[in-house]
């Protein structure tokens, strides 16, 4: 195992930009954006408006993410943009707060880009995962990381949630102030506890033949793959299987809460199952993570899948609020697991001198699935006026997804992978 330094200092990435996941991602944007920025507006068009705000960030994310990782390879650049995309996100958390009532265009321009840069930057720190890890350990360390981050998350996201309920004890006006409030701790948040990552992980360097040329040597790199790309099927087997399940876990993260508003659920119950997610969270993703290296990766992946079947099927009958909290238990059990044995599982296939290249593949696939996600929860929304059915109909990508990884073989990926980049 590389230096724990290193490890834990790159697991405190996820501790720190998690914060905007569960903050402004998960938590109080969906709520603000339906009662404060696109106030008196019909919840199933706020309901589209934020499904297209986040299928648009994701997909300026995968145009950008092959590219720049191939750049990042070729010229040892993954902390730089890591960088560029960390501080993109944190100044727009800050700019979040300044958004005034009514304004939900510039609310989703915003929204956007502050996605692209939480996005992005998530692109380089899963390329540094082979930095700091081997084969053996790299499901301990991707699961140290997905768990610190629902406990970081989870305990700013503890404290927000005590100022949307308290304004007052903190010298705020009203619930406004206090979610605006907490998109600045945010941002706070964020730009403090990502400085590990920067001062301690090593990335190591690349030789490099044209320094002025970083552009041109990113593109022939990318190239080259894209003519090997019919000896990688095994790699664009597992892709396409992450794409599709990954799809179901993105959107239920991103639309849980704007779901509960719709079926008519108290706020406070939406936030309070949220940091519910985030505590339990912090244990089960280390479970998930200690399952995998007694079992195997992939049959560990296969059991959260069929965990989130349970879930969507849950999900698409519930009426009760206490339900609802049931659901947040199921999710929070599996949610960090899934994320952190794919990331781990496809870290292992792929070498470490093209791991931001290959990650861009991999965050450009998983980001597409955030684009058809939440556009599918929209349209259905649209088309049936029924949130019920919008949910159930994401069960299919968890099926298929499914179905194609279960003919993966990473051994034979990792081989064939090798032979194409020789």
């Amino acid at each position: 195992m590389q230096e724990k330094k290193q490890i834990y200092a790159w697991a405190m990435y996820d501790w720190a930009d998690s914060a905007y996941a569960t903050t402004v991602m998960a938590g109080f944007f969906p709520i603000f954006f339906k009662t404060y920025y696109s106030a008196n507006v019909d919840v199933t068009v706020s309901t589209a408006q934020l499904g297209f705000a986040n299928s648009i960030s994701s997909f300026i994310v995968v145009l950008l993410a092959p590219l720049l990782g191939s750049i990042a390879d070729a010229a040892s650049l993954k902390k730089r943009f890591l960088l560029f995309f960390a501080y993109l996100g944190i100044l727009m958390s800050v700019a979040l707060a300044f958004v005034g009532e009514g304004a939900w265009q510039m609310a989703i321009f915003v929204y956007v880009l502050g996605n692209i840069g939480f996005m992005g930057s998530n692109t380089f720190y899963d390329a540094l995962l082979s930095c700091v890890s081997d084969e053996k350990s790299v499901d301990f360390v991707s699961g140290l990381g997905f768990a610190l981050g629902y406990l970081g998350g989870g305990i700013l996201f503890g404290v927000n949630v005590w100022m949307v309920q308290e304004p007052l004890f903190f010298g705020l006006a009203n619930v406004a102030q206090a979610i605006q409030a907490s998109f600045i701790s945010v941002a706070l948040w964020w730009a403090f506890f990502s400085l590990a990552l920067f001062v301690f992980v090593k990335e190591p360097k690349q030789e490099r033949t044209n320094e002025h040329n970083l552009f041109l040597q990113g593109y022939l790199r990318l190239q080259n793959t894209f003519k090997n790309i019919k000896k990688l099927r095994g790699l664009l087997l597992f892709l396409i299987a992450y794409w599709l399940y990954i799809d179901g876990v993105d959107t239920i993260i991103r639309m849980a809460v704007d779901y509960g508003m719709a079926l008519g659920f108290d706020t406070k119950n939406l936030v309070l199952s949220l940091l519910l997610v985030q505590f339990i969270g912090f244990p089960a993703t280390l479970g998930f993570a200690k399952l995998a290296q007694i079992w195997d990766t992939k049959k560990a992946i296969f059991v959260a899948i069929f965990l989130y079947l349970f879930i969507i099927f849950w999900a698409s009958r519930m009426n009760a609020v206490y339900e609802f909290y049931i659901l947040a238990i199921m999710i929070a059990l599996v949610q960090g697991g899934i994320q952190a044995l794919s990331r781990s599982y496809y870290s292992k296939m792929i070498p470490k001198e093209h791991a931001a290249e290959f990650f861009g593949f991999y965050n450009f696939l998983g980001k597409f699935a955030a684009i058809l996600g939440p556009l599918l929860v929209a349209v259905v929304a649209l088309v049936s006026q029924n949130s019920r059915v919008s949910i159930a109909s994401i069960a299919l990508f968890f099926i298929v997804g499914g179905i194609l990884l279960f003919f993966v073989d990473e051994k034979k990926v990792k081989e064939d992978v090798s032979k194409a980049l020789l």
